[in-house]
This record gives C-alpha cells, sequence and structure tokens, in this order.
C-alpha cells in the first residue's frame, strides 16, 4: 500500500500490505575493504534531506546537534555490531574521538567519508572473524569442553583485546556447531520414522531433513556472509547510516535506499506473488530473519502454521532441496521465497528461544496476494454461562487490519475498507439475534486513522474517539458525529495480545474507556505514533514519525500500550517486539481529557470478580494451561545466560525440553480424550502431518486450533458474567 505524505500510518510494520515487506531495513554484512566509493551529489543531496527532516521535522523536535550526532554514532556502531562481538572497544574509542563531535554536522553537510570510514573497519573485523572461522571449522572440534557461552552480548562490555575476542569467537562457533548437531539428529529420527510409518504423513509429502554435516552448513552459512561483503553498493552503505540516524529518533522513522524503494513499489499495487509475510532481520541476532506480521489471506496466513515472531531457518524452493539461510540477507531471503503463483516453497521456522529440533517445516503454495483476499469475517459460537445450562450465541467479528485501498478511493471507484465490511458482518449478526460480540484484534498491526475511526462510531452512541497531536503541539480530536445511531448497542468484549498494534489500540482503547465493553487478553503492542510516507528525496524513500496519538482521557498508548481489564495467557511471554522492548521508543505521556461521557462503567468490584473467576478457568482448563506451561519451557532458553560447550549437556537439556514439551501436549490430549503420543519424534512428525492437512483446506473450512479458540470462549464467558453482575449491582442500587 503506498501513502501520500499527507496520510498517516498507523501500523506495526508501518509499510506493505502484500507480498514480503522489509519492516525494517538493515544488513548485517554488507562492503568488502575494495576501493573507497565518492559520494555522487544525489547521495550528498539525500544526506542531507534526511539530516533536515530530523533537525526540523520529527514528533519529537530534538534537534540534529552534536548531542544528537553522538548518539547516532554509537548505535551505528551498535547495528552494525549489534552482539558487541566485531568492534574491539578501541575501535569505539578511536572512531569516537574522531567522528563524534563532527558526526552531525557532517551528515548536514552531505558528507558521508566518516561514514565510509567507519564502514571500512567494520569490514575488516568481519574479515577477521570470518577467516578465524574458516581456519576454526577446517580442523576436528571438540564438542565435549567444560567452558560457556554467552549469545546473547547486546549488554556486554566489548572485548578489549583480539586474544579475548578470538576465545569468545571459537566458544560461539563451537556452540553453534552442537546445536546443528542436535537439530541434524533430530531431524534425521523424524526421518526414520517416516519411512517406518509412512501412515503418519498422511500422504503428505513432508521434506526430509539437511543431507550435509554441521561444519559443512556453517562454514556455508559463513562463506554466504563473507561473499556479500563484495555485493554491496554505495546506496546501501547510505542507507546504513541514514536508516541509523533515523531510528535514533524513534523505532518508526525509517529511510529506504532506492533498491529497496523500488521494492516497496513493487508491493503498492496490493498484487505481488508471494507468501504474505513482513520480515526484518532479528534484533537480536541479525543472521537470523524474524517474521514479524504476517497478510491475512496470504499463504502463510492460511496455513495456520506461520506465527509472527518466527525465525526463517531454510528455505527450498520449487522442489529443490532445503537451503540454510541462517547469515542471509532480507533481500536475498526474499528472492528465494518469492516465485511464480501456483508454485511452492518450503520453509523452515522455529520460534526464539526454541531450540532446533523444536523447527516446523511448511509446505505454502505461492500466490498472488490482494487486498479483496483479507477482510472482516463473522461467525456466531455458542457459550453456556457459568451455572447456566442456556446456550447463548455470541457473535464473533475477526479483523485480520484495519484496511483501506487508497487508491480506489481516490480515483473515485468501488473500494473495500474495513470499517464498510465490518459494517455489513454486523447487519448479518444482529439479523441472527446474538447475545453478545467478541471482537477480535489479536496479531492486527494496525492500518487507517479514518478506518478506526469509523469503525468505533459503529459502536460508540457519540463523542471524541481519538486525540492526535503533532509536534506543534496542536491537538485534533477524531469525533464520532452521526447523531448517536449505533450499528451495534449490546454487550462486547474486545480480544487484543501483544502483537495488537497502532490503530488496533486506538478502538481497544476507546471501547475500554467509554466502559462500552471489557478488554480481555494482553498489554498491547504500544506503539502510539504515526508515520508519514516521504516519497520527495534525491534517492530512496522515508518514513517519518509526525504524529502521536491519545486517547479520550487524554492518556498515550505509546509504550505502554493497552492494558487489558482481564489478563488472559500471554503466548508471547518473554518475546521482545513490543514497543517496549525498542531501543530510542518515545516516552509515555498524557495531554488533557477529552470530555466524553461513558456509556457504561465496570467497577472495580466488578473487575476483580471478573479476574478471579476468569483465572481459575485458566489454571483448570486444559488449554490454557497447555499454552502456560509451554510459556515456561521456553523460557527454560535465554540467551543471556551461559551455556554450557558440551554436546552431552547441551543434548540432556535439550530431551529435558522436548519431554516437557511433550508431556504438556500429552496431558492436554488425555484431558480432551484423545490418545497421547508415544515419543517427541512422533508428536512432531504428527503435527508436521497435521498442518500440512490443514494448508490443503480453505480458511473457511479450517477448524479452529483448541488453543486458538479457547480465547474466544473465555471472552464470551467473561462478557456474560460482567452482564449478570452488573445486572445484579443496578438491582441492589434500585432497592
Amino acid at each position: 500500500m503506498r501513502f501520500q505524505p499527507t496520510q498517516l500510518v498507523l501500523s506495526a510494520a508501518a509499510i506493505g500490505v502484500a507480498g514480503i515487506v522489509f519492516s525494517q531495513s538493515y544488513t548485517t554484512a554488507m562492503a568488502s575493504d575494495k576501493a573507497a566509493f565518492v559520494a555522487t551529489p544525489e547521495q550528498k543531496l539525500t544526506t542531507r534531506q534526511v539530516a533536515a527532516l530530523l533537525d526540523r521535522a520529527h514528533y519529537s523536535n530534538k534537534r540534529f546537534d552534536s548531542e544528537m550526532g553522538m548518539q547516532v554514532l554509537q548505535m551505528y556502531f551498535d547495528r552494525l555490531d549489534p552482539n558487541h562481538t566485531l568492534f574491539l572497544q578501541s575501535d569505539i574509542d578511536e572512531l569516537t574521538k574522531k567522528y563524534g563531535a563532527s558526526f552531525a554536522d557532517r551528515l548536514k553537510q552531505g558528507d558521508l567519508t566518516a561514514t565510509q570510514n567507519i564502514f571500512n573497519r567494520y569490514i575488516q573485523r568481519s574479515n577477521e572473524y570470518y577467516n578465524f572461522a574458516d581456519k576454526f571449522l577446517s580442523k576436528e572440534i571438540d564438542l565435549n569442553r567444560n567452558d560457556s557461552v554467552i549469545l546473547d552480548r547486546e549488554k556486554e562490555p566489548r572485548f578489549t583485546t583480539a586474544s579475548e575476542q578470538q576465545k569468545y569467537w571459537e566458544r560461539q562457533l563451537t556452540l553453534q556447531i552442537i546445536n546443528l548437531t542436535l537439530g541434524q539428529e533430530e531431524d534425521k529420527a523424524r526421518d526414520e520414522l517416516y519411512t517406518k510409518h509412512p501412515e503418519l504423513t498422511k500422504g503428505n509429502d513432508l521434506i526430509l531433513g539437511e543431507d550435509r554435516n554441521p561444519r559443512e552448513v556453517l562454514l556455508n552459512r559463513l562463506h554466504r556472509q563473507q561473499e556479500q561483503l563484495d555485493r554491496i553498493k554505495s546506496d546501501e552503505i547510505m542507507e546504513s547510516v541514514l536508516n541509523t540516524a533515523m531510528l535514533t529518533y524513534d523505532p518508526h522513522s525509517n529511510y529506504y535506499a532506492p533498491v529497496q524503494s523500488v521494492e516497496m513499489q513493487v508491493q503498492s499495487n496490493l498484487q505481488l506473488e508471494g507468501i504474505g509475510v513482513t520480515i526484518r532481520p532479528y534484533r537480536k541476532n541479525p543472521d537470523y530473519t524474524q517474521i514479524v506480521t504476517l497478510v491475512e489471506g496470504g499463504p502463510a496466513a492460511k496455513s495456520g502454521q506461520v506465527q509472527p515472531n518466527d525465525l526463517i531457518m531454510a528455505v527450498a524452493k520449487d522442489g529443490e532441496n532445503l537451503q540454510d539461510v541462517v547469515g542471509w540477507s532480507t533481500r536475498e531471503v526474499v528472492a528465494l521465497i518469492r516465485g511464480k503463483r501456483g508454485t511452492d516453497v518450503t520453509v523452515k521456522v522455529k520460534q526464539p528461544n526454541s531450540p532446533d529440533a523444536a523447527a516446523r517445516t511448511i509446505v505454502l503454495t505461492r500466490d498472488v496476494i490482494e487486498q479483496e483476499d483479507a477482510g472482516v469475517t463473522h461467525r456466531i459460537v455458542t457459550v453456556k454461562p457459568e451455572g447456566s445450562n442456556q446456550e447463548k450465541r455470541i457473535g464473533v467479528l475477526e479483523i485480520p487490519s484495519f484496511y483501506l485501498n487508497y487508491q480506489a478511493r481516490r480515483s473515485g471507484q468501488d473500494y473495500r475498507s474495513v470499517s464498510i465490511d465490518t459494517q455489513n458482518e454486523l447487519k448479518k449478526l444482529n439479523e441472527k439475534n446474538i447475545d453478545g460480540l467478541v471482537v477480535d484484534l489479536r496479531n492486527n498491526p494496525g492500518g487507517s486513522l479514518d478506518e478506526v475511526a469509523k469503525m468505533l462510531g459503529l459502536f460508540i452512541k457519540e463523542g471524541p474517539l481519538v486525540q492526535i497531536r503533532d509536534n506543534r503541539g496542536n491537538v485534533q480530536v477524531y469525533q464520532d458525529e452521526d447523531g448517536g445511531k449505533q450499528l451495534y448497542s449490546g454487550d462486547m468484549v474486545v480480544i487484543t495480545n501483544m502483537a495488537s498494534a497502532s490503530a488496533s489500540e486506538i478502538f481497544a482503547a476507546a471501547i475500554q474507556d467509554y466502559g462500552r465493553g471489557l478488554v480481555v487478553g494482553s498489554t498491547t503492542t504500544g506503539k502510539g505514533s504515526a508515520q508519514i510516507q516521504l516519497d520527495s528525496l534525491a534517492l530512496g524513500s522515508a518514513t517519518l514519525t509526525q504524529r502521536k496519538f491519545y486517547r479520550v482521557t487524554g492518556g498515550s498508548t505509546q509504550n505502554k500500550g493497552v492494558v487489558p481489564d482481564i489478563p488472559l495467557i500471554n503466548i508471547y511471554e518473554g518475546a521482545e517486539f513490543s514497543e517496549r522492548d525498542q531501543k530510542n521508543a518515545m516516552a509515555w505521556d498524557t495531554i488533557k481529557t477529552s470530555p466524553y461521557k461513558p456509556e457504561g462503567k465496570f467497577t472495580s468490584n466488578t473487575l476483580a470478580t471478573l479476574n478471579q473467576q476468569s483465572k481459575i478457568r485458566q489454571t483448570t482448563n486444559p488449554q490454557f494451561v497447555y499454552l502456560d506451561t509451554l510459556n515456561k519451557v521456553r523460557n527454560m532458553e535465554d540467551d543471556k545466560k551461559a551455556v554450557k560447550l558440551n554436546i552431552n549437556e547441551r543434548r540432556a537439556r535439550q530431551k529435558q525440553i522436548e519431554q516437557k514439551t511433550l508431556d504438556a501436549e500429552n496431558a492436554r490430549r488425555k484431558a480432551t480424550g484423545l490418545k497421547p503420543y508415544d515419543s517427541w519424534t512422533q508428536y512432531q512428525a504428527a503435527v508436521e502431518s497435521m498442518f500440512e492437512e490443514r494448508s490443503r483446506l480453505k480458511n473457511d473450512e479450517r477448524p479452529k486450533l483448541p488453543e486458538d479458540e479457547i480465547y474466544v470462549i473465555e471472552a464470551a464467558k467473561i462478557m456474560l458474567e460482567a452482564n449478570k453482575l452488573q445486572r445484579f449491582q443496578q438491582l441492589e442500587d434500585s432497592k
């Protein structure tokens, strides 16, 4: 989707609705130690333009002075070397002394020589690592050591000597070999199970595991990374520092070099042959590509197997063998995944902190992803309130994003939008005499500000809906001015999770503030800012944060997010992708309340009772118990903790994690009358086969996963109990 400078972007990823989208511009290894580039007049002008935008137009009103220049420089070091394993402390001290005080002024003048020299030092240190790794991996590796290594060094000090640094490289490479070895052992065991018991595949052609040994796999990863050093273009060197400068102001201001800007234009026509995910380098380890969001209606979302936060481990295109993509740039991963409509692509993914053995191999059929494929859907579930035998009919609205076809609307054509679709779906539900409504905003990344305002008007009588403040302090209030009309005025509840962002947060906040319904689930992303799209730069394009939105109460959703009235198990517990986990995220603050009249009120006693009752159900329901146990199992692995470099200990640790996961699954199966699995391998095979089978069904034919549907059922029960408590309270008040 293409946004004009006057249009506000209210989504977590901020760009794109189709195919594969870069939601962050950054390549781990980028240039060789070849002849220095000489900046072109266009590159110098672009650098001056970006610096001027930051100096004069960003929401924060922070001048791009020497102090900010120093912050940009330090962040530049961290983005080139996020794990503090390449630059020595002496490099940082030397380059900071040389360029720190003048870094901002250089960029304002279009001078990229400091960037080039810093980049050359980065390339020098990168090549030292690759050359060391090549020698180290050319010999047998001791996998039964007694020392340990910490993988996440983001907050650790940089090394002071080359020998200290190389000792770390040796330990880190050893752990990679151990992990690859254990992962291949699991793949081999699963392949042997398929061979002996082909019925487990249920007729699906499941991809077999890697046939290279672990050292070959790792060497290939590292060689590809080093080869990337020879393919850097000068625009990408410019991009590396300009994007860093923008990200120093906030996580949603970005600069895109021409090659990436063209990539965005390819997607702007709302048709792209791909799988439908947004991706970026994984912040904790940019060697991995992370899936940020799924495009509703795309093959990835339709499969039911791909999840936000997944890391892409390997890809197989058009029936070829799986290709390990750890260490690949996002652009290379995109090129491998994209292909002709109707052809298959296989992706191997896993959740962060989970062992490689828990990776999932998924076959997806590429398709043309159109906005028409995505949209609001409705259905009805039946729920029995506590202590009652009478079933209640609860309507469910699933809202994938706050979409709007800007191009069609501007050209005067018929167009789809979330408010139009919601209105149509609500009318259908009203005709079916529902007893309540669940609005599901889980994993909704946001979208159009106009659309979320129109959406709220369907549920709220009248009054302010959201406040937007610009960098000059001017506040614009979006009002519901339909004369008190409500398309739906009954009981309702909104479900959110950590991946509910921006426009989703505006909707949930307004429903909560007006007392129109309860918000249940987990705290939202916390993206309370809006960006403009800038296409007038000499080279490339940019997004710039220029607005911040606030609840009618005056509180921002920025950073803090929307806190649910009733918390449910958080499936993203421990994941670091909310606004609160980002560097340089803008702070939470408040402005004046916009006068409004709440339509209802949930007292503290009511909320306490609802929380207590829901907590009891969550601790006894097999699906919630299963999800809570999985959170605890995932938290057993922590990159910030030291990991022993002993394959037998790692194997035992991995078996322990696998057994706990299997126990959780079998406990759930027993509680729901299903036969437990005999082994971890059988369980993994069954999961792969089940998801492969589901992917062949149309979305409306695919049964809801019980661990997903339980949130809808629980939300409905909470809503019905709240209604009962409120009626009781009204009776007491009338006495």
